[in-house]
């Protein structure tokens, strides 16, 4: 029983990062340019 609450802890805060690197990817950020794809100059994917 307790190692099903870790993992379901451990599958949500997985599922917590990648909803914040897809919404900093969409939001123009990207951790290959220093967090600010503006900087750049377009190399950013």
């Amino acid at each position: 029983m307790g190692t099903a609450v870790v993992l379901l802890a451990l599958a949500g805060v997985v599922g917590l990062i990648i909803r914040s690197m897809v919404k900093d990817k969409k939001a123009g950020k990207s951790l290959q340019c220093g967090q600010d794809c503006k900087h750049c100059s377009g190399r950013c994917h």
